[in-house]
Order: C-alpha cells, then sequence, then structure tokens
C-alpha cells in the first residue's frame, strides 16, 4: 500500500507541573488545567502519535515506521528521527540541559541526543528565556550551581512572537513563564535538570535534579548559535528558512492565497498554528485548520495548498 496523501496525526498531551489552558487554542479539548505539552508528531516509545483517517486510519507512526518504510523514502534509521512538540509554559520550567547523541546512547539505553529548536508562537509582554550560562570553566559551573549563584550563572535573552531559536545539545535553557512554543526536537526523551525553583511535585515531593550528568555534559564555556533566517517568495507564499544542520531542517510557511510547492524531500512534517486551507495531491483535496499535525509522505510529489495559513516544516538531514 502506497498514498500520495497528508498523514493526519492525533495529538498526544501531557500534564506538566508547568502546564497550563493556552493549548485550547489549537481547538484542542483538554482534560486538565495542567497540560504542558502537545506531541504533535511523535513515534517515541514514552508517546506515538496515531493516524486520523486514510489508508492507515488508526496505525501509530511507530507501526508506520517500523512496517511501512516506503513511506519514509526508507530513511537510513532504525528510529523515526524526529519529535515535534507544542510548550505551554504557564510557569517557569526547569533549568536543564541535554545529552548528544554519543552520550545518551551509553548512559540512557541507546536513546538518541537532544539538539531542539524553538518557534516562538507567543509570548507575554517583556518575556525572556534562559539560554546558556557565564561560567568559564567546569570547576566554575560546579561551584556556582552549588553554591545556588543561578543570577550570575544563568544567560537570559529576551524573547517575542516570531523568534526562533537552534538549541544544540549540552546547551543549558528554559522556557520561561508566558510563553507558548513549538518545538522541533530529535527523537528523544532524556532531560537533566539543573535547577527547579525548588519546587513541590503532586505529590508532595521536590523533583529530582541530575546534576552530576547535567555538568558532564554540558558545553562550556557556552557557545551561542546566532539564527540569520533567510526568507524568499512565490506566488502568494512566504517562505522562511530558519535553520539547515545536521539533524534537522526547520522552515515557515505563510500562504495567503494559492502556491505549488514541491515534495522533493524524504518526508515533511507540518503543523499548522494559524488559519485554515486546502492541500491538494494526486490523490485529491485535504482541508486543514489551526491545530492539525501531519507527514507529507515520501511518494507524494508535488502539491498546492490554498488558504490563508501559517504553518512550521520540518525534515530530517
Amino acid at each position: 500500500m502506497t498514498t500520495k496523501s497528508p498523514i493526519f496525526l492525533k495529538p498526544l498531551f501531557k500534564e506538566r507541573i508547568w502546564g497550563g489552558t493556552s493549548l485550547k487554542r489549537f481547538n484542542y479539548e483538554l482534560n486538565s488545567d495542567n497540560v504542558g505539552e502537545c506531541w504533535a508528531i511523535s513515534a517515541h516509545p514514552n508517546g506515538t502519535n496515531e493516524v486520523k483517517s486514510g489508508l492507515y486510519k488508526g496505525l501509530s507512526l511507530s507501526n508506520l515506521w517500523d512496517k511501512h518504510q516506503e513511506l519514509f523514502g526508507f530513511f537510513p534509521s532504525d528510529k523515526f528521527p524526529l519529535l515535534t512538540k507544542i510548550l505551554d509554559a504557564s510557569q517557569d520550567l526547569s533549568v536543564q540541559v541535554h545529552p548528544d547523541d554519543q552520550y545518551a546512547q551509553q548512559n540512557e539505553n541507546g536513546e538518541l541526543g537532544k539538539t531542539e529548536c524553538w518557534y516562538i508562537i507567543d509570548c507575554k509582554k517583556d518575556a525572556e528565556m534562559i539560554l546558556g550560562h557565564h561560567a568559564s570553566s567546569k570547576k566554575q559551573l560546579l561551584q556556582w550551581v552549588k553554591q545556588g549563584l543561578w543570577s550570575d550563572l544563568l544567560r537570559k535573552v529576551k524573547i517575542k512572537p516570531g523568534d526562533f531559536f537552534y538549541v544544540p545539545s549540552g546547551t543549558i535553557h528554559a522556557l520561561c513563564e508566558g510563553t507558548l512554543v513549538l518545538e522541533t526536537q530529535q527523537n528523544s526523551d532524556t532531560t537533566y535538570r539543573v535547577y527547579d525553583y525548588d519546587r513541590i511535585d503532586q505529590n508532595g515531593q521536590v523533583r529530582d535534579l541530575h546534576l552530576d550528568k547535567a555538568i558532564e555534559v554540558t558545553t562550556i564555556p557556552h557557545q551561542n548559535e546566532s539564527i540569520d533566517p533567510v526568507i524568499s517568495k512565490q506566488k502568494d507564499a512566504t517562505i522562511t528558512k530558519f535553520v539547515e544542520e545536521k539533524y534537522f531542517s526547520a522552515f515557515k510557511w505563510e500562504i495567503n492565497g494559492e502556491s505549488q510547492f514541491n515534495q522533493n524531500k524524504k518526508f515533511q512534517l507540518v503543523s499548522v498554528l494559524e488559519g485554515e486551507g486546502i492541500l491538494e495531491t494526486l490523490d485529491g483535496e485535504f482541508t486543514f485548520q489551526k491545530g492539525d499535525h501531519f507527514i507529507l509522505p515520501y511518494q507524494m510529489s508535488d502539491f498546492t495548498i490554498r488558504g490563508n495559513t501559517e504553518m512550521i516544516i520540518s525534515f530530517p538531514s
């Protein structure tokens, strides 16, 4: 079986101590006031999406990856390479860091490392986030952590809607209160907490930190990754290239009218952040709206999008 149709997926929702209700703006029905994460396109063991409709309705993305590699152009990986989330930081997230592939595979049962990127969908006025640190050596990093000198250690940056940040593994980071973000990342769920504001979880316990591993994997000194978006235009569409790097590429498509696109990748992941429209392929027409997430499979060939919409597109390198 093959398909030239987009593969729409059902989102999964994760409660988090720092979550809220902002994901309702994407037409999602939430059963909690503390939903922190929408796992939008995932084949990770901790959460895999189900196909909503079409030829593969009811199958999990993990099953598709294992049994239908033709959909993904026989991409050379034993694991689905990427994971797309929307994060609602109603409160500050823990200060954390992620390992690279080598460290994760050796210390986390073969897990992938976690390089990620963030597109700021929305945030409160004068919002900021933690991105990096000011320590010049491992000794200084350890000393400041032990002394709790967080204002000296942590590097903060101002953010606004539409900003994009690339966050390689080894980068200390944290989203802060009042931020809504689309995250594209390696297919990993490994996080090492450095600091969590001494918060108490739902069981009355202080959440675990992972200082030994965190300090071992942190890049010292911090290496700032500057992003210089490249904007191009085609008929009724504005294409913004944010990043093309080792693990993934990420773009924004803004369409007001009608535009044609080439499916010249192994596969592409699409998240609809605003608007609605119609995607036309050789298999027919498919409507989409804000909050939808789908995969453009390898066999789909060229397609047309009509509507007024804003999307984030990613694909593995």
